[in-house]
């Protein structure tokens, strides 16, 4: 018989990784990059083929996190998008 997994158990967060943004638990690839990938047109099964240490459970417990906190992580994601557009800024004018 196999093991059952709880989903909930998929995705994790801790402050020492990855800024402490949801991420595949096991991994560093993040909810964000995940939900970047399907919005540019990427299928799990193709995320999965570029990242075969993942599963597809991850990955679509990674969507799902994502539609179950929608409007939490769009905020997020694009602080975060500004803090990076801020930083290469400031790197590119030697600041």
């Amino acid at each position: 018989m196999t093991a059952t997994v709880s989903i909930d158990s998929l995705i994790a967060s801790s402050p020492d990784i990855c800024g402490g943004r949801p991420r595949i638990d096991g991994s560093r690839i993040t909810v964000q990059y995940v939900v970047n990938e399907i919005k540019a047109g990427v299928t799990p099964e193709e995320i999965l083929e570029d990242k075969p240490h993942l599963t597809l459970a991850g990955i679509y417990t990674a969507i799902a996190y994502y539609y179950a906190n929608k409007e939490l992580l769009d905020t997020e994601f694009a602080e975060y998008d500004r803090e990076c557009d801020r930083l290469i800024a400031e790197y590119t004018t030697g600041k």
